[in-house]
């Protein structure tokens, strides 16, 4: 199948998928394409992870080596970390398993389709379709891809027009991004959806140690209440910010209300001074950001 069958009618027929690896993208998008009606043919899998997810999700579909993954399919999906990306391109490349046309698609956020050049040269059709979501490796991964956007980076016209159609046949969303742009878009998803991690982990722990402060007998705290405390706050929060911006913001920052935030960074730091310095980093960004009183920022810059 070579790129030229697409020009007419950019909607992808029936494709044999091959995955490298099966990871958790890599299981959640083969679910996902199965589910439209392509067949994934074959798959790799070397982990006693990757070979449970393998015969569990994707349980009529081969677990064979790269190259005969490689060979077998007219779709190639690369779902490796992108450590590891460019040696397998250069790999496959070096083999001659992928022939000219082919569809050879990566998943990595931070690469556009330049880190497959190997393969392009070769004649294959490079895309760059990355989900924008983050990965359990539970069944409940191909569900969110319905509603997930993707990012999007081809070589040519006719590349895009594949690339969205089969994003758009998973119900996701095609976003375009510039190949030089990738890193950045990389690095934009990592902020907001890493470093959430962090801080809501930093808030649990912190909240866990003032919920066990002095109290009755018989009213420790149970498993899980700092968890639910934070829940409805934070999902207000994520929902306002998306919706109206910096604006969202509210809170001792957003009052200009320098004592509250130096007796929160006090208390802080008897609890961790790590969680105190990620809070000093933020309120001085969101300082910044709505032009807080130069007292509250000096204070924030001159605590570093």
């Amino acid at each position: 199948m070579t790129s030229s069958e697409f020009t007419a009618d950019p909607a992808p027929a029936r494709l044999a998928v091959g995955i490298v690896s099966a990871g958790r993208v890599g299981t959640a998008l083969g679910e996902a394409l199965e589910r439209v009606g392509h067949v994934v043919v074959a798959c790799s899998a070397v982990s006693e992870d990757s070979v449970h997810r393998a015969r569990t999700r994707l349980p009529d579909t081969q677990i064979l080596p790269v190259d005969e993954v490689a060979t077998r399919a007219e779709l190639l999906i690369l779902a490796v970390p992108d450590s590891e990306l460019a040696s397998l391109a250069t790999g496959l490349a070096a083999t001659g398993v992928v022939a000219p046309g082919k569809l050879v698609v990566h998943t990595s956020g931070a690469n556009g389709v330049g880190i497959l050049s190997p393969l392009s040269a070769q004649g294959a059709v490079p895309l760059a379709i990355h989900p924008a979501m983050t990965f359990s490796g539970l069944a409940e991964d191909t569900d969110r891809l319905a509603s997930a956007c993707f990012g999007i980076t081809a070589a040519d016209e006719i590349g895009y027009a594949v690339a969205q159609a089969l994003v758009l046949e998973l119900g996701g969303e095609p976003v375009h991004v510039a190949e030089t742009e990738r890193a950045l878009y990389h690095a934009a998803l990592a902020h907001g959806s890493n470093h959430l991690v962090t801080l809501v982990a930093d808030a649990v722990e912190a909240l866990h140690v003032a919920l066990d402060g002095p109290g009755f007998p018989g009213m420790d705290t149970e498993p899980g209440v700092p968890q639910r405390v934070l829940a409805p706050l934070l999902n207000a929060a994520l929902e306002n910010a998306l919706r109206r911006g910096q604006s969202a913001l509210t809170g001792p920052v957003a009052r200009g209300d320098l004592s509250a935030v130096q007796k929160h960074l006090s208390v802080l730091r008897e609890v961790d001074p790590r969680i105190a310095e990620g809070y000093r980093a933020l309120s001085l960004r969101s300082a910044q950001r709505i032009g807080a009183p130069a007292p509250l920022v000096e204070f924030l810059e001159g605590e570093r």
